[in-house]
């Protein structure tokens, strides 16, 4: 029996047909579909079934993202919820804005942990319900509120697209943050969305401009904010990507002066609250990009520390990014054989997402230029895991 229809459902198919170049009839040829109904599944029509869904999965090369978005149960209670408040749009009652705001922080939780193509439509839906209060009579302190939420929501998504590598609509949804931040007059908004241009343009090259961005950054965040200590250590990684090891440790040591009483936050894994733990995690990729020789030391330290048990930890993607790093510190130490096989663990473990594949990259050449045989390995399974390749059965990509 066909599942109730859930929108996030469609929105993923067309997401997956698209990149993959498909029209609705190519896609129907290939998953043996009449268009008519493909459409329907798109528009949110019609309701999938589970073997429906798990068969465009495998078509598509969706890991599986299809499919638990039709065995995931809807929150029926919230959907109602959505709806009487659009009816009352001339009323958002503080218990809505309260739900609101704690749906950004339970989205900005998961962005650890859940596949960037499993967590976009879900920001799309509250974003967009965010908008549709905007647009209906609320007060001055209502309004201010929904700004909030939604620059947060906004700077997500842009990060998102960029882990997914769609940098236009990256970009677009930066804007949009900028904007609603600055309607809000919420600096630490603002600091984020200058954080997360310097990230990206730092990861196609422009180093000097992620300096420029970082800095810029730190100048607006407020003191004391997460945003403040992120812009800070991405100034780091700036420095160490251009070759400059006295910069690098001069701005490290500054992160460590910010970052020496702070408390673990309530919610360790939401991706705009600092810890001490992502100190650290910052401190060995930092490290291991300068090419210090203490890079490995610390690297270990945070891969025991994230993945005590080997199985990917609480925070898979943290730990597969622990491992590419201990992985360039140690070829830098003139061991590769083990580098190799922590490159092999992290592609393979499915978390390395596309925006962070350039590191995966990186790695391999480093062994493949050390001249040992065992690269042919780390190559391989690059290979096999690249991003667009449809990940192993028992992986679940974040």
């Amino acid at each position: 029996m066909a599942s109730s229809v859930d929108p996030c459902f469609g929105v993923a198919l067309h997401e997956f047909r698209e990149r993959r170049g498909l029209s609705l009839r190519s896609l129907g040829q290939l998953a043996h579909r009449s268009k008519s109904h493909l459409h329907e599944l798109e528009a949110g029509l019609k309701a999938p079934t589970v073997d429906t869904a798990r068969h465009l999965d495998r078509v598509l090369g969706a890991g599986g993202v299809l499919a638990r978005l039709v065995e995931a149960p809807i929150d029926h209670a919230a959907e109602a919820g959505e709806l009487r408040a659009r009816v009352a749009a001339s009323d958002v009652g503080g218990d809505v804005l309260d739900r609101i705001e704690q749906g950004v922080d339970d989205l900005a939780s998961s962005y650890p942990t859940m596949a960037p193509a499993d967590l976009l439509p879900l920001v799309r839906r509250h974003l967009a319900y965010v908008g549709r209060l905007l647009d209906g009579r609320v007060t001055l302190a209502q309004q201010r509120r929904l700004l909030v939420a939604g620059g947060w929501l906004a700077v997500l998504r842009a990060t998102v697209h960029i882990d997914l590598r769609q940098r236009a609509a990256a970009a677009a949804h930066l804007r949009a943050a900028r904007d609603l931040a600055e309607h809000a007059e919420h600096g630490e908004i603002q600091a984020w969305c200058l954080e997360t241009r310097a990230w990206d343009v730092l990861t196609q090259g422009d180093y000097r401009t992620a300096l420029d961005l970082s800095r810029q950054a730190q100048r607006i965040a407020p003191k004391g904010s997460s945003a403040r200590i992120q812009a800070t250590a991405q100034e780091a990684r700036a420095w160490a990507r251009i070759g400059d090891v006295g910069a690098t440790r001069r701005v490290l040591d500054r992160v460590e002066r910010l970052t020496a009483n702070l408390p673990v936050p309530e919610r360790a894994e939401h991706h705009y609250r600092y810890d001490p733990a992502k100190a650290a995690a910052y401190t060995a990729t930092t490290l291991a990009w300068a090419g210090d020789p203490g890079a490995e030391q610390v690297a270990r330290a945070v891969l025991a520390d994230l993945d005590p048990s080997g199985d990917g930890g609480a925070r898979p993607r943290r730990s597969a990014s622990a491992r590419l790093d201990l992985g360039l510190a140690l070829v830098a130490a003139g061991q590769p054989d083990e580098a190799v096989a922590l490159g092999a663990q992290a592609v393979a473990s499915g978390r390395v997402v596309p925006s962070n594949w350039w590191r995966a990259a990186e790695l391999l050449a480093k062994v493949e230029q050390s001249g040992t045989p065992e690269a042919a390995t780390l190559r391989e399974a690059c290979i096999e895991y690249a991003p667009g390749r449809q990940p192993p059965a028992d992986s679940t990509p974040s």
